[in-house]
């Protein structure tokens, strides 16, 4: 990973609105990171009418552009109220939703999408755009999932690191600056395929202790970092052994404000679902607090269990 890589608090904040209560929603928890970060907020609308002019009217366009101005003047407004102090910038881009946040995101740093936009199924929990923005973005994205838009919700807290292995000290760091933002505490979590584990040393199929000894052991050494680094942080840590290592983690998220976790990604054209690892898809569907996902590129791949 790149040495230059920002931290949150270095690290301006974008969000893409497509008129969607999610999409609000998710401009609303952004503002609230902005203002955390002490850094600016950019919102984007991606309207993609150089994509369409081909088969849509002049008039058609036109109105797709006043909408748009208009949506992002009125979520500028609703963000200004809520944090008057904050300084708010907005976008109106004329390439897709996917191409105009990744743009973006390069440019200021952190890309926050809603978990689901207006098109798609109501199954579908995180919509197309979502997925390709976490799928293909070189910076951080953050898919905002279980929060309702009010200050109703009680925080827990917490900020949960998903560890994989010593890869993941980046991760680990980042997660740890975004606790002391958040002024919380944070819980270092690594969950290791018991399974998958046996299956690499079928010779040890009596001695899954020590194969645990060995993952108990990455996660000290990232944990021990951390407490040096960040003295003053209340850091948990767990290393839990599972078939299913998402469902151990989606239970987690149920008692963390944040889920800080690395999305292994291999280079590809498409920037797809199918570069992102099984267990951070799943963890994008179905966590139930926001995700902040961490690119890790090929020359990162680390572990994949």
């Amino acid at each position: 990973m790149d040495s230059t890589f920002r931290t949150p608090d270095t690290s301006s904040v974008v969000v893409g609105v497509d008129g969607s209560q999610q999409a609000r929603v998710a401009a609303l928890w952004a503002a609230k990171e902005a203002v955390r970060r002490d850094r600016p907020l950019h919102i984007v609308y991606g309207a993609d009418t150089d994509g369409r002019a081909l088969y849509l009217s002049a008039e058609t366009i036109e109105r797709v552009r006043g909408n748009g101005r208009a949506l992002l003047d009125d979520t500028a407004r609703a963000v200004s109220a809520e944090h008057p102090g904050l300084s708010v910038t907005t976008e109106f881009s004329r390439s897709g939703a996917v191409d105009s946040l990744h743009r973006a995101g390069g440019l200021h740093g952190t890309v926050v999408v809603g978990n689901r936009g207006l098109g798609g199924f109501n199954a579908l929990m995180l919509g197309s755009v979502g997925l390709e923005v976490a799928a293909a973005a070189m910076t951080p994205v953050i898919v905002v999932r279980g929060v309702d838009g009010t200050d109703e919700s009680d925080e827990t807290g917490t900020v949960l690191a998903a560890i994989r292995d010593e890869h993941d000290l980046l991760i680990a760091r980042y997660a740890a600056r975004e606790a002391e933002l958040h002024k919380a505490s944070l819980r270092l979590l690594h969950v290791w395929n018991v399974l998958q584990s046996v299956g690499e040393v079928v010779s040890m199929l009596d001695d899954v202790e020590e194969i645990a000894g060995g993952h108990a052991e990455t996660l000290r050494a990232v944990t021990d970092v951390v407490l040096d680094e960040f003295p003053d942080l209340e850091v948990l840590t767990d290393a839990e052994k599972s078939i299913s290592v998402a469902g151990v983690l989606v239970e987690a998220s149920h008692h963390a404000d944040l889920l800080v976790m690395g999305g292994r990604r291999a280079p590809g054209p498409l920037g797809l679902a199918p570069n992102l690892g099984r267990a951070t898809h799943s963890l994008l569907h179905h966590a139930h607090c926001p995700v902040l996902l961490i690119p890790r590129t090929s020359s990162d791949l680390g572990s994949q269990s």
